[in-house]
């Protein structure tokens, strides 16, 4: 039988089987029920503003969008998305997904947290992002129904202190590579988390430079 949440399909295929249980080795439960989320968001996103996407795509994506943020990847020298992006790519190669999907999924991920851009690319990337937003940020929160609000959450709840705990998993995430939030929305997170982060400015960067004017 078909699973639907907030009238939603859930994909079902062998491939979402075995990204889920990859994932779900590694992610803490506030974040699976997160990236279950932002899926749902995303494929109501897209059924209110008429937009087709491959759904087994969108949802590997959401299910692999916050493995950068976990314990194997902390001691990494890349930004926190482009280490999920890695993992995605890889694990559906190891599936047999044809290039083009896997690019688009690495994209996805690669430019969730980047404003402005993914709106511009494939839907897979552009409902990502949305998806995201909506959870963490109440992004086009009144454009939700209460009833899909309530039934998402019912299925994957945000549970006691979520935005606490998300910020938390940010800051652990790139504490140990803070020049990796330069110009990114983790920069705020270390700023918040970190009394010994500097951030490093656009600015004094450029005046700074070598270069004699």
């Amino acid at each position: 039988m078909e699973h639907r949440v907030a009238g939603v399909a859930m994909p079902q295929t062998e491939l979402v089987d075995a990204a889920i249980v990859l994932v779900r080795r590694t992610l803490p439960d506030i974040a699976f029920n997160h990236s279950m989320r932002v899926y749902l968001f995303a494929a109501l996103a897209a059924e209110r503003l008429g937009i087709a996407f491959d759904a087994e795509l969108l949802y590997v994506a959401a299910l692999f969008h916050s493995l950068g943020l976990t314990e194997a990847h902390r001691q990494s020298k890349e930004r926190f998305e482009v280490d999920g992006a890695n993992a995605v790519r890889q694990f559906l190669r190891q599936h047999g997904v044809d290039e083009r999907r896997c690019e688009t999924a690495w994209d996805a991920i690669a430019l969730h947290m980047t404003p402005g851009i993914p709106e511009h690319k494939a839907s897979e990337i552009a409902l990502l992002s949305a998806g995201v937003q909506m959870d963490l940020q109440g992004a086009a929160f009144r454009a939700f129904s209460s009833g899909q609000r309530d039934a998402v959450q019912k299925a994957f709840p945000r549970g006691t202190g979520f935005k606490q705990q998300m910020l938390e998993l940010f800051a652990n995430g790139v504490r140990a590579r803070p020049e990796t939030t330069f110009g990114t929305f983790a920069a705020d997170v270390l700023e918040r988390a970190d009394p010994k982060y500097r951030r490093v400015n656009f600015c004094g960067a450029v005046l700074g430079a070598d270069w004699p004017e």
